[in-house]
């Protein structure tokens, strides 16, 4: 057995997850094979460090602190192993390179900066370790990006990142907190625009949708409180996710405080990130998602640290 930490240092948080994991060889790592005993996360808002495409220096000592505190986290449960990615918020600044090498400087860590595309594959890789998708479309919203895999016979035949996600929806789009119904819809318009290049994206039409990480989630919660429960739901369908947002479109209020008791920390991009779970779902004439139980940290275990 062997105790590997993965930190996930994304645009609005930064999760750590310890895994224990069997010692295997040449062989692909299956879900009976590991166990979480650490999930930890930081609502670091990395994202708002970021002006004029530069990542400052700001930000470069926020990424610092955190991570410094979720290694010690880390070590304080025996875990020697620990390896870093980075995502949207570090990727698309037009200083990765030196804003990556000041926090390995200060933290002595080496963070592995993952295109967009490699992000949407490993997402793939890290569902498929519970659950076996033979045909579908797999998605992942993010805050700076969205990930979008079109899985063919079992195999991700497309990955697809675009650069617009919940918090940068929020960041471009919404005043207050709630976005107006006019701001929905930029949000809503300005997506659609981005995807519309992807011709992949109609190819996929009225295929089985999958979804994973923190904002499909949220939404899932909200859909659970919708209906008075307080479990995430792990299927959804479109007329749910549009239920949603026909909430907040008349009751603001109710929203809010569903929202609050749902999904707290992702007040602010939880509407941004059911807009764009539902241009998808339009887009591949998808009636329905699964909610998958591992994402691109999982994968990123299997794929880069044990393959």
């Amino acid at each position: 057995m062997e105790r590997i930490g993965i930190i996930d240092l994304g645009s609005n948080t930064v999760r750590l997850v310890v895994f224990d994991v069997d010692k295997h060889i040449g062989r692909k790592l299956k879900a009976n094979e590991f166990a979480v005993v650490l999930n930890e996360r930081t609502v670091a808002g990395l994202s708002a460090y970021v002006a004029k495409n530069v990542f400052s220096d700001a930000g470069i000592e926020c990424a610092t602190d955190v991570l410094q505190d979720l290694v010690q986290a880390a070590r304080n449960i025996g875990c020697a192993r620990i390896h870093v990615f980075a995502t949207a918020v570090l990727r698309n600044c037009s200083n990765s390179e030196d804003a990556c090498r000041a926090i390995e400087k200060e933290t002595g860590l080496k963070i592995d900066v993952i295109s967009g595309e490699e992000e949407a594959h490993l997402g793939y890789v890290g569902a498929t370790i519970s659950q076996k998708i033979s045909q579908g479309v797999l998605v992942d919203i993010g805050g700076g990006s969205t990930e979008f895999t079109h899985i063919v016979h079992g195999r991700d035949l497309m990955n697809v990142s675009v650069d617009q996600g919940s918090v940068s929806s929020y960041a471009g789009f919404v005043s207050v907190v709630l976005p107006t119904e006019e701001e929905c819809s930029q949000i809503r318009s300005a997506f659609k625009g981005r995807i519309s290049e992807f011709k992949c994206i109609q190819d996929t039409r009225e295929s089985a949708m999958f979804g994973i990480g923190g904002s499909v989630r949220a939404v899932g919660k909200l859909c659970g409180r919708m209906h008075e429960t307080d479990k995430t739901q792990k299927t959804m369908s479109r007329e749910e996710v549009q239920a949603v947002l026909s909430l907040l479109s008349r009751d603001r209020s109710r929203f809010a405080h569903l929202a609050v008791k749902a999904a707290p920390e992702r007040l602010h991009s939880l509407v941004p990130g059911c807009i764009i779970l539902d241009a998808l779902m339009e887009a591949a004439n998808a009636q329905q998602l699964t909610v998958c139980k591992y994402g691109v940290r999982e994968g990123y275990l299997r794929e880069r640290v044990l393959a």
